[in-house]
């Protein structure tokens, strides 16, 4: 296939997915569940109004939100879900409310009475109670019954620190006391949890499943998977049998490529190293602290699981609560990743074009300047919201917008994009002598280019939402961030930097290169953009959603299908000449990226993608074993290994310690390795085993959590923490090594 028509290929799927993305997405906002102006009972009383719900929501936002638990089933492990909790307790408070009012004991009744007092539930609990001319939704008296028992029970779970009835609890979901400091917030908070989990349970008007498609799954109250589920499901998995099997056709009849004439020598030894060149090297210093940082925050996120109010008896939740901890390691995780990527792009394009623009380093040095005081500025702005040092709309612009992968305030998400910005404009001024070159490098660099624009431009669709946007409807835009911004266009740009730098290396041809990238880059976005619909199944999104979601999530599998053959190419890359042994592990870094996008984001990932699958185990351990190997396994290590590739180009003249990185490798992947398989999957397993047999809610309870054998796989994630912070922690003695010295041996 001629590169003029990957090029006319790669247009059209972006156009159409876009387009399908945008279209759909407006059914998000048409289909919204209703905020009403009031909540009221069958006599007009007011139960709390629509702002009680925004103004809930935020409040909950400001204690950590997604990091505290989760709403609809997206956020963190430890608590529960909250809306599955709501609905668990709301059904058997209004159990036991309807048998009482017949003077009967629901538990002491027989199973055909109690089923009668079930089907009246469902009949109350499921009606659409939302009148659209008064604007206003009307609990049935058992239902403001239990309004009013569990807004004292999360009072009581939240607030007061001195009641020894919820002290254990507390620690199970690792929520320090007086979580929530003033009363008038936790009434608003208990408000939007009341209106979120009557989101779960109240069906469409004119359908029978509930505006998040039956989520949580429970028998009890009716919710079970619809349908559409099922079909689309199985859709999918036919779609992507079918896909791989043509994928494979195309790969071997297209999998000859002519071999590039290897140099004598290590083409990159004798490049001119610019003055911006060199000035990234600090941007690999705050890269190795991040890693550090990022992994003790994980190392007491983790130890939180089992001792939720403390660290080793120290009562560190005072402090550092798990909230904290969490948003930290999330957010660090995706610093430290984004600097190393970044600032390889900013080494490669004065390297590529051989231009090194004025003020160049002045620029490289503000934009480092500038990410320093994001990263410090949003981490202590977290710290304060979630402390409840700060308002609701202090919170939201300078403290925690309680959004996972974007915990970050506002302000602070404007500051990156300018940064983002600033950043695309250094890398474009360099890159633009050889822009204008018409040879053959001239496709790949546009393409390198056009994702560098990307990475600049997608992240701005976190700014979509305000403080008070309708959850639905901010969802979709932090997933465009999320899945668009970190699983899409930096997995291009990963591509098109690792083909330039085996094309500078001198072992790919730039012609092959060039169509390699781009057939690569169209069906990765095929299926990635429309993709995205795939984490919005359950979000209070339509059936519409659910459908092309599992249709386009299957089909970014596809490539990875024939991942074992480029992780085998590189290999022998790193195999085909003596030279190219000083690029050992950097090329090793990009074999195991390999691997960990085919068993991370491929297998760990389609485990969990199709709709029936992800009713039963959303916001599971199972999704923890897909993100630490998805994120870390395929993100994490590239960026590593992009970051050892210009570190290579820094210290051109001088051999490597090889023992230190070698270490450094193995116990990094097998780390990794151990602690999700060990530990967190087999949580993951049982997990989704209750959640089937007894009830999502059942599957994040304390009651299930702590069980002995929950808690004996948690402390078995240890043995696998121990050897991942010791590749880490040699990976970063390795970088201080290059400036001290004991990281370098005898001249090339």
């Amino acid at each position: 296939m001629t590169v003029r028509k990957l090029w006319i290929g790669l247009a059209m799927v972006l156009l159409s997915s876009f387009a399908v993305l945008i279209w759909f997405g407006r059914d998000i906002y048409h289909q919204l569940p209703p905020i009403p102006d009031k909540v009221t009972d069958e006599s007009g009383n007011i139960l709390f109004t629509g702002q009680d719900i925004r103004d809930g929501q935020n409040v909950w936002q400001s204690i950590g939100g997604q990091t505290v638990g989760s709403i609809w089933g997206h956020g963190s492990y430890i608590a529960p879900d909250w809306t599955a909790d709501y609905l668990h307790r709301e059904s058997s408070i209004m159990l036991n409310a309807l048998a009482a009012a017949d003077q009967k004991d629901y538990a002491q009744q027989p199973d055909d009475i109690q089923a009668m007092y079930l089907q009246r539930l469902k009949k109350i609990i499921r009606k659409n109670t939302f009148d659209a001319a008064a604007n206003t939704i009307v609990f049935a008296p058992a239902r403001v019954a239990a309004f009013n028992e569990l807004s004292t029970y999360y009072a009581h779970l939240f607030m007061l620190e001195g009641d020894p009835a919820f002290a254990k609890l507390r620690e199970q979901y690792a929520i320090p006391g007086n979580t929530i400091k003033d009363p008038e917030r936790m009434r608003k908070m208990n408000a939007f949890f009341a209106w979120s989990t009557w989101v779960c349970i109240t069906e469409r008007p004119g359908g029978t499943v509930s505006y998040t498609n039956n989520w949580p799954g429970d028998e009890t109250v009716g919710n079970v998977p619809s349908s559409s589920l099922h079909l689309w499901s199985g859709f999918s998995v036919l779609l992507l049998l079918a896909c791989t099997a043509l994928l494979i056709l195309y790969h071997a009849r297209n999998a000859e490529e002519t071999p590039a004439i290897l140099p004598d020598e290590d083409p990159l030894r004798h490049t001119v190293i610019t003055p911006s060149m060199k000035a990234t090297l600090k941007y690999f210093w705050i890269v190795s602290a991040l890693i550090i940082v990022q992994m003790l925050a994980g190392v007491i996120t983790a130890h939180y699981g089992v001792e939720g109010n403390a660290f080793y008896g120290l009562p560190l939740d005072k402090f550092l609560p798990a909230s904290v901890s969490r948003s930290w390691h999330v957010q660090l995780a995706i610093f430290w990743i984004a600097t190393s990527w970044l600032a390889t792009g900013l080494y490669i394009a004065p390297a590529v074009s051989g231009y090194e623009p004025k003020f160049q380093r002045l620029g490289v040095n503000i934009l480092f300047g500038a990410l320093l005081i994001v990263v410090v500025g949003s981490l202590i702005g977290q710290w304060m919201g979630v402390m409840q040092k700060l308002g609701l709309v202090d919170n939201f612009l300078w403290g925690h917008q309680g959004y996972e992968y974007i915990e970050l305030g506002r302000i602070w998400q404007i500051l990156l994009l300018a940064g983002l910005v600033i950043w695309l404009v250094l890398m474009l001024r360099a890159l633009l002598p050889a822009l204008r070159k018409k040879d053959e490098s001239r496709h790949l660099l546009t393409l390198f280019v056009i994702a560098s624009i990307a990475i600049a431009v997608f992240y701005a669709a976190g700014l979509m939402y305000g403080r008070q946007t309708h959850m639905a409807v901010a969802e979709y835009w932090r997933w465009w961030v999320v899945h668009l911004w970190v699983e899409g266009f930096f997995e291009v740009f990963a591509t098109v930097v690792g083909a330039f730098l085996f094309c500078r290396l001198g072992l790919l041809q730039i012609r092959s290169a060039t169509t390699a990238v781009l057939f690569s880059t169209i069906i990765f976005l095929f299926g990635g953009i429309i993709g995205t619909f795939h984490h919005l199944y359950f979000s209070a999104t339509p059936i519409s959603v659910l459908a092309l979601g599992a249709t386009f999530s299957a089909l970014e599998i596809v490539p990875l299908v024939v991942i074992g053959y480029e992780a085998y190419h590189n290999y022998t890359l790193s195999k085909s000449t003596p030279w190219i042994k000083a690029y050992k592990w950097p090329i090793y870094c990009l074999v195991a990226m390999c691997f960990w996008n085919f068993l991370g984001a491929g297998i760990f990932g389609f485990a969990i993608n199709p709709p029936i699958a992800l009713y039963y185990i959303q916001g599971l351990n199972t999704t923890a074993v897909h993100g630490h190997a998805a994120l870390f396994g395929v993100y994490g290590i590239l960026g590593i290994g992009l970051m050892l590739f210009v570190l290579r180009g820094l210290y051109p003249d001088r051999q490597w310690n090889d023992q230190l990185l070698g270490w450094s490798f193995w116990l990094t992947n097998i780390g990794l390795l151990v602690m999700v398989t060990i530990s967190m999957l087999p949580m993951g397993i049982l997990q989704a085993i209750a959640s089937i047999q007894h009830g999502y809610w059942y599957a994040r309870s304390a009651e299930f959590m702590h069980t002995d054998t929950m808690q004996t796989l948690r402390w078995l994630r240890v043995p696998g923490d121990i050897l991942l912070a010791a590749g880490e922690s040699l990976l970063v003695i390795f970088v201080i090594g290059l400036k001290t010295g004991w990281s370098l041996k005898e001249e090339r």
